[in-house]
């Protein structure tokens, strides 16, 4: 299979919590995944809770790795 000259913001399938968006926003932007679920609890308490549902609409728009 061939590189993409560009990065792509995918699912992993073995690095997963839940449906491995936050995985998948780590390894895009280099950062471990860990910090973004952090980030993500804290901004959905920050938020009180409409974060929330940006988590499901992002496993639906992110494509999972082949």
């Amino acid at each position: 299979m061939n590189e993409a000259p560009y990065k792509l913001l995918r699912r992993p399938k073995d690095d997963r919590v839940g449906a491995g968006v936050c995985s998948g926003i780590g390894r895009y932007f280099g950062v471990d995944p860990v910090l973004i679920r952090v980030a993500f609890v804290v901004l959905a308490a920050v938020t009180w809770g409409a974060a929330l549902l940006a988590y499901p609409v992002m496993w639906f728009l992110m494509p999972e790795e082949w």
